[in-house]
């Protein structure tokens, strides 16, 4: 096992990893920005040093100044947390050219399942099914329109490279298509340094489906069920449940092998997520994998009882997955509510600040991950989630009940939430029903508020 480990994030993801180190008897290093001094990670983690200032790209994304921290305080592991240098091939490949354990896949599989259109290719070689679409890199516009007039309208023109929604442009016709393809192209070369794209068929308002997959390097590969992440708002998950509701058994079990054969396919290690769309007719198909952990990894843990970063970290460190197949059962149901520093009266604005005040839910079943306190700060320069407040029940609907006591409990002052939608939400009749696709939160927003409007008019009367 890991004797010190540098942990290259920020927020509720570093405390969750700082947890897991002490569990584990690993001694932590924080890699922190000049932003996060007084953050709650850097008071609690062993040792920290300070590698940049506020500016992701001079501090988080500086690859060269994690591993000089990593390599000065003599850490053997590097966890990435999500986002930053999570899924980034060089940063991975120079953990491994100093000789400083990736909690992660190494940087070929990276490389390869980053990039879209190659992982699309292996999968459709490994008989995962894939949306209709482009066989390799579109050469230009000419050819984006040539896929489209053969595999119809809508499209979506994709980066190679792309990820959080970015990337990506719909065309709906011949007109709009060249746009797209330029615009899309031009993001994803800001975004990622790539402007490599491709064409699929567009799948209106699917449900997003995704299954978490744990491999080891004795060749184990096991999965841990399904989550329903289809409650987004522009490509960006607010809600996510395990497991996902009103599916057959058969098509349950269809994507979860369908999902541990894209893994083996590419003798994933680590755990990752194989992430799937599934239309109206019941057809699934493979969108991309994500090799990293997942924002939504809580609810997967609460249904199956497996700690999931405590298992990464085993498994970057040589160890035999701690369980098979057979070992996982899902008992219950689980939810998770993204709360995030934002006005959904204004456009959903980030709403950055000092927390004057908070308090978290408690009880049965209850979890709260979250690095906030009375007192702290939400930085304009980073991701504006407060917590994630993760509740289980024994079946949906007593998910839901327990997710609106949780949601009435919780209490943030000094910058505006997203709590109070997320409380209407849990009454939406479509959602408690489970009728929920990509498209749910953009249909159905106004309406949630106009409806809290009203019911606040009717009180006052």
């Amino acid at each position: 096992m890991f004797r010190r480990m540098l942990i290259a994030n920020r927020g509720e993801i570093a405390m969750r990893i700082f947890r897991c180190c002490q569990e584990l008897d690993i001694e932590t290093v924080l890699a922190y920005s000049s932003e996060d001094a007084d953050s709650l990670p850097a008071q609690f983690a062993t040792k920290t040093v300070c590698i940049g200032p506020a500016n992701p790209e001079q501090s988080y994304l500086n690859a060269d100044s994690i591993i000089a921290a990593a390599k000065a305080y003599k850490c053997d592991a590097i966890h990435p947390g999500y986002g930053f240098l999570s899924e980034n091939a060089d940063f991975a490949k120079l953990c491994e050219e100093n000789g400083i354990a990736f909690v992660g896949p190494t940087s070929e599989m990276i490389r390869g399942m980053g990039d879209k259109q190659s992982a699309r290719s292996l999968m459709e070689k490994s008989g995962v099914p894939v949306v209709p679409g482009s066989t390799g890199i579109l050469s230009g516009e000419d050819e984006a329109v040539k896929v489209a007039a053969k595999i119809g309208y809508p499209v979506l023109i994709k980066a190679t490279a792309g990820g959080g929604g970015r990337g990506m442009r719909i065309a709906r016709d011949e007109g709009e298509i060249k746009k797209a393809y330029h615009e899309a192209q031009a993001e994803a070369q800001a975004a990622f340094g790539n402007g490599s794209m491709y064409l699929e068929k567009l799948i209106e308002n699917p449900r997003h489906i995704e299954v978490q997959i744990l491999g080891d390097t004795k060749g184990h590969i096991i999965h841990l069920g399904e989550r329903d992440c289809s409650m987004q708002r522009r490509n960006q998950k607010l809600l996510e449940e395990a497991p996902a509701a009103n599916l057959s058994d058969k098509l349950r079990e269809n994507i979860r092998r369908a999902a541990v054969k894209a893994a083996k396919a590419v003798g994933y290690v680590s755990a990752g997520t194989v992430e799937f769309v599934l239309d109206k007719e019941g057809h699934f198909y493979f969108i991309e994998m994500n090799t990293r952990v997942q924002v939504e990894h809580p609810v997967t843990e609460m249904v199956t009882g497996v700690d999931i970063i405590k298992e990464q970290i085993r498994i970057a460190a040589g160890l035999e997955l701690a369980y098979r197949q057979s070992d996982i059962k899902i008992y219950g149901h689980a939810i998770e509510c993204r709360i995030n520093a934002e006005d959904p009266e204004n456009n959903n604005m980030p709403s950055p600040g000092k927390i004057k005040f908070v308090h978290f839910p408690g009880g049965k079943d209850v979890r709260v991950e979250s690095a906030v306190f009375s007192g702290s700060e939400i930085s304009p320069y980073y991701d504006s989630m407060i917590a994630k407040i993760i509740v289980k029940g024994e079946g949906r609907l007593s998910a839901i009940r327990k997710m609106r006591v949780a949601l009435m409990e919780l209490t943030v002052s000094g910058v505006k939430t997203n709590a109070d939608f997320m409380y209407l939400l849990m009454h939406n009749e479509d959602y408690v029903a489970g009728h929920v696709d990509t498209g749910f939160l953009a249909k159905n927003s106004e309406a949630i508020l106009k409806w809290d409007k009203e019911s606040r008019k009717a009180s006052k009367k």
